[in-house]
């Protein structure tokens, strides 16, 4: 949907680097946070909160350091939490780092639960009061203020008066932004929505706008968030894939799709295009060092996946029919899957792809030879390389570039000096008329094959110095067979241009793994001599 000319701008808050890095298993270098913020800013993001400088000395570079580039618009903010007790907010640690970060935004935190404050800070309720009031004054005069009002949702529900007070001292002191958080993440939405049109409403005197911080817990954060703005928040804080503590913080990718193209009555990023929503996730899960989520809303790999024979059918008459938006909106694609669930309408969606043509005969054979070896334990979904053999080998266009004569594997070997364990492939093939020989070392068996494999034909086919395997899974297919289970093994490889997944089937792992190396090999082959 398009936006009207009324609609109402919903400012990004992105805390990536802050809240996103407290998730299990995120740590980000200097380094990976600036280049993380430099993309962030690049998309349109108006608020990119980069750490709390009083935390470690890494973010307090990075606040020396982001100052030396141009994000536009962006606004880089420092988070912190309110002066201690029974000390001058001037005189607190936390508030002159927040100052000393020289950022154009402070984000500053607080307690807004009861509970909280007498059973976590031991302070009492207007002792929390002030230290909320003076802590903002303070930061207000010098630089834009956030105030996230923490467990307010609880808070209200505990306290409904004792809550609007902490907005209240914080709005008087000087906050611009009040965002409500959900920190639990165990409100419904029907319940973010009420309370926060209550807060509205309670600070429509003051010179404020309301904000929503959700968290993950019951798979809701989307919601909530689109629910408060529904009500009139203004400002959505969240993170790139929804990274971040327990279950997550609410994913912003999901956030800036649905405020953009679902609702009519609400702008985001400026208006800028989501062209690049699918890159930005999937560049955070790389510097994350994160697994893609493949079935993510709007940018997984599967968002736009289709594997029936029905909807696949369907999909070709109109691609309305089982896809709720254009994919190429966020960036993202459509894949047709092949697998025996398929129709002949997979074969025909990706027939130009493969130069299939109408030959309905040769499509069927192609869904038979697919239906064949998925009975075996293959699945091609992530195998593209060697689904694209399988097409050449049954339409009768492959030709292969070596044979295999035999390969060994020696492993459990000791270097004695470095005490390191390594495995030694000997590898024969033969290229023609030729035959080829070589051995190589390697950190395991299949690496030594991988090794060995390129360098016995490195001579007659020099372009394979080019390919670098970067992935290896292995999948049991029947775990009831135990230690004689067949074994799938999945492949990644690239050249540096292009990425390629191939498979192999075995209840020999080793096999298994030349499978896919082989079809790694002659899929880079194939399309240097295309």
């Amino acid at each position: 949907m398009s936006a009207t000319s009324s609609a109402q701008p919903v400012l990004i808050y992105d805390t990536t680097l802050r809240d996103g890095s407290q998730g299990e298993g995120v740590s980000f270098s200097l380094q990976d946070k600036l280049n993380i913020a430099i993309r962030l800013a690049e998309i349109g993001i108006e608020f990119i909160e980069g750490g709390y400088p009083l935390s470690n000395e890494k973010d307090v570079a990075f606040f020396e350091q982001i100052r030396k580039h141009d994000l536009g618009k962006s606004k880089v903010c420092a988070f912190g939490m309110t002066r201690r007790r029974s000390m001058k907010a001037e005189d607190d640690p936390g508030m002159q780092a927040l100052v000393a970060a020289k950022t154009p935004c402070c984000t500053l935190v607080g307690k807004t639960w009861d509970f909280h404050v007498t059973e976590v800070l031991r302070a009492t309720l207007d002792e929390n009061l002030a230290m909320i009031g003076e802590s903002a004054e303070f930061l207000a005069g010098h630089s834009e203020l956030i105030y996230d009002a923490e467990h307010f949702f609880d808070g209200y529900t505990a306290n409904p008066e004792y809550a609007i007070k902490t907005l209240q001292a914080a709005a008087a002191s000087g906050a611009k932004w009040l965002a409500l958080c959900d920190t639990n993440g165990g409100t419904l939405p029907e319940r973010v929505g009420e309370v926060t049109r209550i807060a509205k409403e309670a600070m429509a005197s003051y010179d404020v706008e309301i904000g929503i911080h959700c968290h993950n817990d019951c798979e809701l954060a989307v919601a909530n968030s689109l629910a408060a703005v529904d009500v009139g928040a203004t400002q959505v804080q969240g993170t790139i894939n929804g990274i971040g503590e327990r279950c997550g913080n609410v994913d912003l990718i999901a956030v800036i799709a649905n405020l953009a193209l679902k609702k009519e009555n609400t702008t985001v990023l400026g208006g800028r295009s989501l062209q690049q929503l699918t890159e930005l996730s999937r560049f955070v899960y790389e510097t994350a060092n994160l697994q893609w989520r493949n079935n993510q809303p709007f940018v997984g790999q599967s968002a736009f996946a289709h594997k029936g024979g029905m909807h696949v059918h369907a999909i070709n008459k109109a691609a309305s029919t089982y896809e709720h938006i254009d994919p190429t909106l966020v960036g993202n694609e459509r894949r047709i899957l092949v697998s025996e669930l398929s129709g002949r309408s997979n074969i025909e969606a990706i027939a130009g792809k493969y130069d299939v043509g109408d030959d309905k005969e040769l499509q069927n054979k192609i869904l038979a030879e697919v239906v064949r070896l998925e009975n075996q334990g293959y699945q091609f979904e992530s195998a593209t390389a060697s689904f694209d053999l399988l097409i050449r080998r049954v339409s009768g266009k492959f030709h292969p570039h070596f044979e295999t004569i035999k390969y060994r594997i020696v492993a459990g070997d000791r270097d004695v000096k470095s005490q390191v364990a390594f495995a030694e492939a000997i590898i024969k093939l033969q290229v023609g008329d030729t035959l080829w020989f070589d051995a190589a070392e390697g950190h395991g068996p299949v690496n030594a094959l991988d090794a060995g494999l390129r360098k016995a034909l490195s001579g007659a086919y020099p372009v394979l110095s080019e390919i670098s395997l970067i992935d290896y899974k292995v999948r049991v297919v029947d775990s009831g067979s135990g230690t004689a289970a067949s074994i799938r093994v999945n492949i990644e490889s690239t050249d540096g241009k292009e990425t390629w997944g191939t498979i192999g089937v075995s209840d020999n792992i080793i096999e298994a793994s030349w499978q896919a190396l082989v079809d790694s090999v002659e899929y880079k082959l194939h399309r240097s001599e295309a």
